[in-house]
């Protein structure tokens, strides 16, 4: 929603125009003396519009977008608060694991990964590993399988976390375009209901305020299409670090007896 509003509140010259709205032309009589105040934007029938005009006759298209605009700032901050190093890979649980296995102190290792300060991506790979390999006969041929399968599925919830901003990014914009045809809809009625040739200005309210739900859909599916390719590629990165590191923590499981 923030991102509308600025949009919006900084475009007043072309919501004029999608409205048909015109400024006085000072070239002609009777129009302001030169240094004096700009006359108010009118439209039709001499209507100024304002900023809550616009939402108002937006409709529930607009009432939707801007709806979805405030899930999209609110899954941008909480992906910015859990999408980190810090959260997925934390550097003080990574070296505690790697100094319990290289002391072969599995049990303790394994207890650890399961207290709630330790949990994060990291930990839970490394405690399918671990419960892996106590847990079978042949732990050290196996551990890696579990370790490949809690990777997956670890990375698959991150993954997901993203897609509400693929959905609005999808959307918002067939949302706009609902609310544009609807005002080609109110248009074409106009010129319907009109004797003879309708007036532009009689055309210009219905199409130019309907357009006002397009502009409102792309304001809001342009940043949360930047922000899902942002975290994914932020995801697929910090998964490919947390791997690496989960390998040297279960290095010294790589023998075949305990």
């Amino acid at each position: 929603m923030s991102v509308l509003l600025l949009a919006l509140a900084f475009c007043p010259s072309a919501s004029a125009q999608a409205t048909g709205e015109k400024l006085e032309d000072p070239a002609k009589p009777g129009a302001a003396a030169a240094g004096a105040p700009a006359a108010p934007v009118k439209g039709k029938g001499g209507k100024e519009y304002s900023f809550i005009d616009y939402i108002i006759v937006s409709g529930l298209e607009g009432y939707t977008i801007i709806l979805l605009s405030f899930v999209m700032v609110g899954f941008m901050i909480e992906h910015f608060m859990t999408i980190r190093k810090e959260q997925i890979m934390p550097e003080g649980v990574a070296t505690r694991l790697q100094e319990l296995v290289a002391a072969g102190k599995l049990d303790e290792a394994i207890l650890y990964c399961q207290e709630p300060g330790s949990r994060s991506l990291l930990a839970e790979v490394v405690l399918a590993g671990l419960e892996r390999y106590k847990a079978s006969q042949f732990g050290f041929a196996e551990y890696k399988a579990a370790v490949e399968e809690a990777g997956e599925e670890q990375t698959s919830q991150l993954y997901r976390k993203t897609e509400v901003l693929s959905v609005i990014g999808a959307i918002a914009p067939m949302l706009g375009l609902l609310g544009t045809v609807r005002g080609m809809i109110l248009a074409f009625r106009e010129i319907a209901m009109s004797e003879g040739a309708p007036k532009p200005a009689d055309l210009a309210d219905p199409i130019g305020l309907a357009l006002v739900t397009t502009f409102e859909g792309l304001v809001v599916a342009i940043p949360a299409m930047i922000a899902y390719s942002y975290f994914r590629n932020l995801i697929d990165s910090m998964v490919s670090e947390a791997g690496k590191r989960v390998e040297r923590i279960l290095t010294p499981l790589n023998r075949p007896t305990r």
